[in-house]
């Protein structure tokens, strides 16, 4: 088995050595695009387990050990962010992301098109999957041969941490906690696997967007996609929340480190310490059992916080109603 320490489903800008991108981004307020709270799913918070010590997990990432936690109250997109929801925020400020910034951005190579590929100089080594494609941005998600025109209502990719922490600042909202976003991801389910149980395909169902076939040559797509699906595809977890494992990684608040379960507290834990790389959940489109088995709920990863890829969204949160 093709089992990875290192995760199939992401690159780092670092991997491939990038120019300074240009100067910092003016400092954002909140606009009429304030998210539409009442749309939010409000959870009451409370304590669960958190981690895993299954077979198929990945202790180097610090996926245990399992703990009690308790976080307080909050709310949830029940989807990730869309294009279409991004684009209103970009219309409204003016705002360019850092792959636009850079000038490039990391594209899975089965997705681009035949004359992208023939253009492309760069292929990090340690991901050889990922191409450096001059062009690609939130917007033209392959390349400037590329349009999100019929995927308005597909999460919004290519966008970095920072890009993210943005978003939030003018719609009012924040990313989540790494523990706040299991919590949900649970679906009030205790020690399960996925957000729907422990079984893949229950009844021969297809639960989520993740890769079936050989990876990374073959993607038999028999879950309905190639790339990323509908924000609302699939069926929600007990919380009324939808994709939270596989379609796209999702950005959480925290810095990430091995030892989170060991160093964070166990009320409303979030790792604050700089290491360099901030947390992702939930997996990708590209994620697949032999390799990057990571759309399980106690799945963790990481990527710089300037890094964006095809496979990179987020989700919002907020405290409380109105505010």
């Amino acid at each position: 088995m093709l089992k990875s320490t290192q995760s199939c489903c992401s690159a780092s800008r670092e991997q491939a050595m990038p120019p300074e991108a240009g100067e910092n981004q003016p400092e954002l307020t909140q606009a009429a695009g304030r998210a539409e709270l009442d749309e939010f799913v409000w959870l009451e918070g409370g304590e669960f387990y958190m981690g895993t010590a299954a077979a198929d997990g990945f202790p180097a990432d610090g996926e245990g050990p399992v703990r009690k936690v308790r976080i307080d109250p909050f709310g949830i997109s029940p989807y990730a962010v869309t294009n279409r929801q991004f684009g209103a925020f970009v219309e409204a400020t003016g705002y360019v992301t850092e792959a636009e910034r850079f000038g490039w951005s990391f594209v899975f190579h089965l997705l681009a098109s035949e004359e992208t590929r023939a253009r492309v100089k760069n292929v990090p080594q340690q991901v050889p999957w990922w191409l450096v494609v001059d062009g690609a941005y939130w917007a033209k998600p392959e390349g400037p041969d590329s349009s999100i025109a019929d995927r308005l209502d597909h999460p919004v990719v290519h966008v970095s941490w920072n890009d993210a922490a943005a978003y939030c600042a003018w719609s009012g909202t924040r990313l989540l906690t790494e523990a706040e976003w299991e919590y949900a991801a649970r679906g009030g389910l205790t020690g399960r696997t996925y957000p729907w149980g422990d079984e893949l395909k229950p009844d021969g169902r297809h639960r989520c967007n993740i890769w079936q076939g050989k990876f990374p040559v073959k993607n038999n797509a028999s879950d309905g996609y190639v790339g990323t699906a509908p924000v609302d595809a699939y069926e929600p977890n007990g919380y009324g929340l939808y994709n939270l494992s596989g379609n796209v990684w999702e950005w959480c608040a925290d810095w990430f480190t091995p030892g989170y379960h060991r160093l964070t507290d166990t009320v409303n834990p979030q790792y604050t310490e700089q290491t360099g790389k901030r947390s992702m959940r939930g997996g990708s489109y590209l994620c697949h059992r032999s390799y990057c088995n990571r759309y399980r709920v106690a799945a963790r990863s990481s990527n710089t916080p300037d890094s964006s890829t095809g496979n990179i969204g987020f989700r919002v949160a907020a405290d409380r109603r109105g505010e």
